[in-house]
C-alpha cells in the first residue's frame, strides 16, 4: 500500500470512531471516503446510510450496509467524505469524483460533517494546489452556459477558460445526467464571493466549493491521524 493509500485508510478508520449506533450517515464519494465505509462496515454498528453516489452505494451494499436515500431520512447525523483541496477555515474544493452535487446535497442535510484526507490534500491557499475547481451543468446548451461561467469568473480575476471534462473520449455524466466543467482558478482571493458568481450563472447547478460546513478534519500523516478545526 502507497504511503498515500496508507494516509487515507488511517483517516477513514479515525472517522469510523466517531459513528455510533443509531446514526443516520452520509457516506461521501472517493477513494478516502471508500476506507471510511469499510471500515464503518467492519465495526457492524446500526446505522443507516446515505450514499452520495451510485459507485458507493455499490459499496455500502456489498459490504452489508443499510441503505436509504435522503427523502427517507430526513436529516442526517453525520456525513464523511473526501476533499479535493482543504483550505484556511475548511474551506473546500469537492468533485474530483463528479459527485459534487449529490455530495452537497447530503452535507447541507447534516448536523455534522467531518472530511477526511491525506496529508497532501490542506493547502495554504484554496485553489493553490492540483485540483481545478468543478462547475456541474445541465447538458442542455451546456457550451452556452460555459461561456456564460467565463464571464462570471472573469469578474472574480480568473482568466482560464472552464473546460469540458472528458473520460475516454466522451463528456463526463454525473448520477443525476449532469456535466462537469473544470476551472482552474489559482489561488482563490474570496471563496465566498466565487462561490455567489458561479450560483449566478444559468445552467449551473452547483459548484465544488463547500464553505462554512466542515466541522473537522481528519488528515492522516506518516506519524499518525492529525484533527484540524475551522
Amino acid at each position: 500500500m502507497s504511503g498515500a493509500d496508507a494516509q487515507k485508510r488511517a483517516a477513514g478508520e479515525a472517522a469510523a470512531l466517531l459513528v455510533e449506533s443509531g446514526m443516520t450517515l452520509g457516506l461521501g464519494t472517493g477513494t478516502t471516503a471508500a476506507w471510511f465505509v469499510r471500515a464503518l462496515a467492519e465495526r457492524h454498528v446500526d446505522v443507516v446510510c446515505v450514499a452520495t453516489s451510485e459507485a458507493i452505494a455499490a459499496l455500502g451494499e456489498t459490504l452489508g450496509l443499510k441503505l436509504a436515500n435522503l427523502d427517507e431520512v430526513g436529516a442526517i447525523d453525520l456525513t464523511v467524505d473526501g476533499a479535493d483541496e482543504i483550505g484556511p477555515g475548511l474551506a473546500l474544493i469537492k468533485g474530483a469524483g463528479a459527485a459534487l452535487l449529490r455530495e452537497k446535497l447530503v452535507w447541507t442535510a447534516s448536523r455534522r460533517c467531518v472530511v477526511i484526507a491525506e496529508a497532501a490534500k490542506p493547502v495554504a491557499r484554496l485553489g493553490a494546489g492540483a485540483y481545478p475547481l468543478p462547475v456541474e451543468v445541465v447538458a442542455f446548451g451546456h457550451a452556452q452556459t460555459a461561456a456564460r461561467l467565463a464571464a462570471a469568473l472573469s469578474t472574480q480575476g480568473i482568466s482560464p477558460t472552464p473546460v469540458l471534462r472528458v473520460k475516454d473520449g466522451a463528456p463526463v455524466r454525473t448520477d443525476s445526467g449532469n456535466l462537469i466543467y473544470d476551472a482552474v482558478c489559482g489561488a482563490i482571493e474570496d471563496p465566498a464571493a466565487l462561490a455567489a458568481a458561479i450560483k449566478q450563472v444559468t445552467g449551473v447547478v452547483d459548484h465544488g466549493l463547500f464553505l462554512g460546513l466542515a466541522e473537522r478534519a481528519l488528515v492522516g500523516t506518516d506519524e499518525g491521524v492529525v484533527t484540524l478545526y475551522p
